[in-house]
């Protein structure tokens, strides 16, 4: 089954929590801290690998979690860092922020790495967290959680040329004859149900066909099967139009190609500024001939190449000059710079890390900074849920409740969690 979009969603591993130990040995009094650090939890990365031609065994991972950091142990032993997770997809895959509809990766090289989700920092032992003030904490850190993610992840095939046509114009016919691609072809319409691959070898030099089924009036709002898989023709250098000049259809060929074209300008304007060549099939056919001559004359700006699929008469030339213009043409970059996300991201900083909303006496805190802090505090000693309080109290939230009349034994609520106000 030919899969070219999914959406996931992808966690990556918490951190391992730090640990809260004494050093208690004979013979040296006042041992102090001793609990390591937690290890970092695993990030979730993509791959790009040659070898895959579909996002088939996506589908059925809807959601990708990593795994957690070891936790710290005594004797100030830090714990082991989580093995990231690999996803290996097609090159040619596009990842996409679902939320924020940044573009994270475009892979496009064989081994081509990204890391979609990060894995949260192991938390702080209580040696880490000693300081000159305290220098013997009684609580220590829980690991980071591991960054959430929602994303859409996206096929576009990697071909040099894009075979574009009506359907039964004779498209899968050409990629066998000139590759070493095994196409289904038949006497009916939409016998392709998804794009082939095919490696033409001309001399020394090889060039990659796709052959893109689907294509009929409407196609780009939808009709038929043409919306699916107007997307793999953005990366191609040259879209190859096979027409039907012996219209053995009932079809006009000069109608067919402005047709396709149309199809081509309503997905995407940068469609129609690629290189593009016609290549009239069934030209064995009676009526071919004296159609050529009509079209010829209509359209004048486009090489057309006479050729008859299914004995493979002309096929030669229309490969010579593919490989000439594969060679001459450069890639054409998908995803301008301004719309892909980078590895650092420079965020201004708020002027209020949090917000509250007040429904009767319960007061929700919500915001990332918070929820962060909440989910790392071991609320375990009496210190550990001191030292809580103080980072809120730091963080101004003591001076907005008090701001919207907050009354003792009052409700605060941080996520799931509830706490009585206690001034």
């Amino acid at each position: 089954m030919f899969v070219d979009e999914v959406k996931i969603e992808v966690e990556a591993g918490r951190g391992g929590d730090g640990c809260m130990a004494f050093r208690r040995e004979k013979f040296i009094p006042m041992g102090g801290p001793f609990g390591g650090n937690g290890g970092k939890g695993s990030d979730i990365i993509f791959v790009a690998d040659s070898g895959l031609k579909t996002l088939i065994d996506l589908r059925y991972q809807k959601h990708i979690k990593g795994h957690p950091g070891q936790n710290g142990e005594g004797k100030n032993k830090n714990g082991k860092k989580a093995d990231d997770i690999y996803i290996k997809v097609p090159i040619g895959t596009t990842i996409k922020d679902e939320n924020t509809n940044i573009i994270i990766a475009d892979l496009t090289v064989q081994n081509e790495e990204v890391t979609v989700a990060y894995g949260g920092r192991g938390g702080r032992g209580n040696v880490s967290l000693a300081s000159r003030s305290n220098p013997c904490p009684s609580y220590a850190e829980r690991g980071e959680p591991g960054e959430v993610r929602n994303l859409k992840v996206e096929l576009r095939m990697l071909a040099d040329v894009g075979l574009v046509g009506m359907p039964s114009v004779g498209k899968s016919t050409i990629l066998s004859q000139i590759s070493n691609a095994k196409v289904k072809t038949a006497a009916y319409h939409f016998t392709t149900l998804s794009p082939n691959l095919g490696v033409v070898k001309n001399y020394d030099d090889t060039f990659v066909v796709a052959d893109l089924p689907g294509l009929i009036e409407g196609a780009s709002s939808g009709i038929g099967l043409g919306i699916k898989f107007l997307k793999h023709i953005e990366r191609t250098k040259i879209i190859a139009h096979v027409i039907d000049m012996s219209a053995s259809e009932g079809r006009d060929p000069y109608d067919d190609y402005i047709k396709i074209r149309n199809e081509l300008k309503t997905y995407s304007n940068k469609l129609l500024t690629k290189p593009e060549i016609i290549i009239a099939n069934k030209m064995d056919i009676n009526g071919a001939k004296e159609n050529l001559d009509k079209f010829r004359k209509k359209v004048k700006d486009v090489d057309i190449y006479e050729i008859e699929a299914i004995t493979g008469k002309g096929l030669n030339e229309v490969i010579n000059v593919l490989a000439k213009m594969v060679k001459e043409i450069e890639p054409e970059v998908l995803y301008e710079d301004n719309i892909q996300e980078k590895h650092v991201l420079y965020k201004f900083k708020e002027e209020k890390p949090f917000t509250i909303i007040k429904e009767g006496h319960t007061f929700i805190i919500k915001g990332d900074a918070i929820e962060k802090i909440f989910k790392m505090t071991n609320f375990n000693t009496e210190e550990a849920i001191e030292r809580f309080a103080k980072k809120l109290r730091r963080m101004g939230i003591d001076e907005e409740l008090e701001k919207l009349n907050i009354e003792e034994n009052d409700i605060v609520r941080i996520l799931d969690y509830e706490f009585e106000w206690r001034k």
